[in-house]
């Protein structure tokens, strides 16, 4: 028998704040965590290779020393950035699962986590080749600061997490594709409780200059989803963690629930290793698979990928209007993206973009599409199928909500799909 799954704890630092609620507050409020590359302390670095007006969603202002005792000063040394962002993010998501100060109550060794990290921590690698070069040294700590389980690891190692250590590495499906496994470790009984989600820390002139080359930056400096305008995403970083937890050990620990993991798809396109099938298949198969236990015309809202690239936008409203175009509800399905606030947190988006769809289905609000004011109009959108959906824009749309999907996709043609149910008892 498969244990049903709840969500009792959520963790984030996003470009729009440093905790949870501060990010989804100023989501909201239609603030945006993009900036030009200009402004940046470092900018000289950036400045040989990037348009000054690049823009890049970036963690202002954090110091792990901030955090005083969860940081000691070996951590400091050994922790990459991508790591320490994992384990602020950890340790909001157990506090808030009322976890945190009662962890030796639980059964450490049924207690998972499931961390994932699209690129890791360029930052290290680019140093420690630079110095190797010269002929400097190694530093003992540069093979574990770089791997992309490290954050996972050290959570684990921080908190005394003795279940399942997974880590997720499918680039911009990451987030979502380690929730979807925690999910699945906690429903065939390997865990009772899992920490999952995704980390990058990607902001560095190496990665920018990378994806400018492959020319799927916007050099404008700001991100359009679904918007006629739209040319490219805006790179960020950030985390998101979340308490999974089955069913029968939350209610038997009296703890708060957000959510249900209601669904989880997953599928390949096997057809490009960085863009998509225009038609969607490859999307539409993985929505198709989270949405095995109900009829899509429960969905209520779908907080979609959308990275604002002419091709990417384009497929993924192709795929969700395959599966909802003959919704009999007398309105449009909700639709919107959080990337025109945050840019594009690589393999930590799902993760923080999952967080923000539970925050929609607790507080019954679908936050707007920053930036889009002219939905479509790119050479090769479907305008008349796109007109099936309601893209939100302008404001916040306020709605009782019950079932949400949350998408993300990798390069790779990785397809990712995450179903959620708002908890009523």
């Amino acid at each position: 028998m498969t244990s049903r799954v709840v969500v009792t704890g959520l963790g984030a630092l996003t470009p729009l704040g440093k905790t949870v609620q501060e990010s989804w507050t100023n989501l909201l409020r239609g603030k945006s965590g993009i900036r030009p590359v200009s402004e940046l302390p470092d900018f000289k670095n950036y400045e040989p290779h990037c348009p000054a007006n690049v823009g890049v969603g970036n963690i202002t202002g954090f110091d792990a020393s901030d955090y005083g005792p969860l940081f000691t000063s070996q951590d400091l040394r050994r922790m990459s950035l991508f790591t320490q962002f994992a384990v602020v993010a950890a340790q909001e998501a157990l506090d808030d699962a009322g976890l945190l100060h009662k962890l030796n109550e639980i059964n450490s060794e049924k207690f998972g986590c499931v961390i994932g990290s699209g690129i890791a921590s360029i930052q290290d690698m680019y140093d420690s080749i630079l110095g190797f070069d010269r002929g400097k040294k190694l530093a003992p700590t540069f093979v574990p600061k770089i791997l992309a389980n490290m954050a996972c690891g050290n959570v684990s190692i921080k908190f005394q997490l003795k279940g399942v250590s997974h880590c997720a590495s499918t680039a911009c499906a990451t987030g979502n594709n380690a929730i979807g496994d925690a999910y699945n470790f906690i429903r065939l009984g390997y865990n009772d409780l899992c920490l999952a989600g995704a980390s990058e820390a990607c902001v560095h002139p190496l990665a920018l200059s990378g994806f400018l080359r492959a020319k799927s930056i916007t050099t404008d400096g700001i991100s359009r989803p679904f918007d006629a305008r739209r040319s490219g995403f805006v790179l960020g970083e950030g985390a998101g963690i979340l308490v999974l937890e089955s069913l029968q050990h939350a209610q038997k620990r009296g703890a708060h629930i957000y959510a249900e993991v209601e669904g989880y798809g997953l599928s390949s396109d096997a057809h490009h290793i960085t863009s998509p099938s225009e038609n969607g298949e490859g999307a539409s198969r993985a929505m198709k698979m989270a949405l095995n236990t109900i009829d899509p015309t429960q969905v209520d809202y779908v907080n979609a990928h959308a990275t604002s690239t002419i091709l990417g936008d384009r497929a993924e409203l192709q795929a969700i209007t395959q599966i909802f175009a003959n919704d009999p509800r007398d309105y449009r399905l909700k639709v919107s993206s959080n990337k025109g606030a945050i840019g594009h947190l690589l393999g930590a988006a799902g993760a923080v973009e999952s967080i923000f769809t539970i925050k929609s289905l607790q507080d019954g609000v679908i936050p707007h599409t920053l930036n889009l004011e002219k939905v479509g109009g790119a050479s090769g959108d479907h305008l008349e199928s796109w007109q099936q959906l309601d893209l939100v824009k302008g404001k916040p749309d306020s709605q009782k909500l019950r079932y949400a999907l949350a998408n993300s996709f990798g390069f790779g043609g990785i397809n990712s799909s995450l179903l959620f149910r708002k908890w009523e008892r």
